[in-house]
């Protein structure tokens, strides 16, 4: 399973490093060392905090990214169907659907925990892993 640095999980959840160490300090996120000594996260634990994070609302910090832009995050659950797909990603407070085909999520590799950056051009959101 991918893991996190608490820099990279502050990226995700489109807030500073200094507030995602005083969350995983606060134990509102857990965190474990890893080889080399650093504190990360599980990406099954950043993905159901990132949920319930983003259903706080906005953070007051206004959001930079337009529509038109990619919105890096991370995912939240994938559903398989037998042809279609539904990947949830929550990239800071925006919680971003999008349904494709399910050869296109298993091309990827998508998995709760991930990163991915959903792209939104008018109606439609496609996934990038990255």
């Amino acid at each position: 399973m991918q893991s996190y640095t608490i820099g990279q999980a502050a990226r995700l959840l489109g807030v500073s490093p200094d507030t995602a160490r005083r969350w995983a300090d606060a134990g509102r996120v857990a965190t474990h060392r890893d080889d080399a000594g650093r504190r990360v996260i599980d990406g099954r634990d950043l993905a159901a905090f990132s949920v319930e994070a983003g259903q706080g609302g906005a953070e007051d910090e206004p959001s930079y990214t337009s529509a038109r832009n990619a919105f890096p995050g991370i995912v939240t659950a994938v559903k398989l169907g037998d042809v279609a797909a539904q990947v949830e990603i929550q990239a800071g407070p925006h919680r971003l659907v999008s349904l494709l085909t399910r050869e296109a999520v298993e091309e990827l590799g998508l998995e709760v925990g991930m990163r991915a950056t959903a792209r939104v051009k008018s109606t439609s959101v496609h996934i990038d892993r990255t």
